[in-house]
């Protein structure tokens, strides 16, 4: 599996500070997933350079998992929602609506979050907040779905079982036991 981390901030990117939310989820990525990060960038909060990024790891470095931290709230410079959407193919609300309603139980500014979850080729690309403490709990709310969300986009997971209905399944166990009687 191939996962790489951009960490989005003017600031950073700049040296003003260093990045604590990129690290952060690199460490977590080694301890749930038993591997290293393949690539680590940071990133200025500009819409092209961001969008750009995103293309060349799902295209070029064809990345399994693609973890973004910033630049997803409210001021003018907060352009990755933008630049994602502008990547994908398919979104994937579902992500998201998980890390919001775990993100609610610890602060009401979870819902200041603009975060975009989705699909290019076979990558799936998650906006995480720039906040290393929030980066860590919204992708510890999805963590739990990632190995399955992954093994389906390499077409390597089996989805049939949940289109079936269970009143169906039942009916069909019921149909095969009265056969065998």
């Amino acid at each position: 599996m191939r996962i790489g981390i951009l960490t989005i901030s003017d600031r950073a990117y700049q040296g003003v500070y260093e990045d604590e939310s990129g690290p952060a989820l690199i460490e977590l990525v080694q301890e749930h997933f038993q591997q290293l990060h393949d690539l680590y960038h940071i990133a200025p909060d500009d819409f092209m350079e961001i969008k750009r990024a995103l293309e060349k790891w799902c295209d070029d470095a064809h990345m399994d998992l693609i973890l973004t931290t910033g630049g997803t709230g409210f001021a003018p410079r907060d352009v990755t929602p933008e630049a994602t959407r502008a990547t994908l193919e398919r979104e994937a609300p579902g992500i998201i609506y998980a890390m919001l309603a775990a993100s609610l139980q610890k602060t009401p500014h979870a819902m200041l979050s603009r975060a975009v979850a989705g699909i290019r080729g076979q990558t799936l690309i998650v906006n995480l907040p720039g906040s290393p403490k929030a980066a860590r709990e919204n992708l510890l709310a999805i963590l739990p779905a990632l190995p399955h969300a992954l093994e389906l986009l390499r077409g390597q997971g089996d989805a049939s079982h949940a289109l079936e209905h269970p009143l169906d399944t039942a009916e069909r166990e019921l149909q095969e036991r009265n056969m065998q009687d």
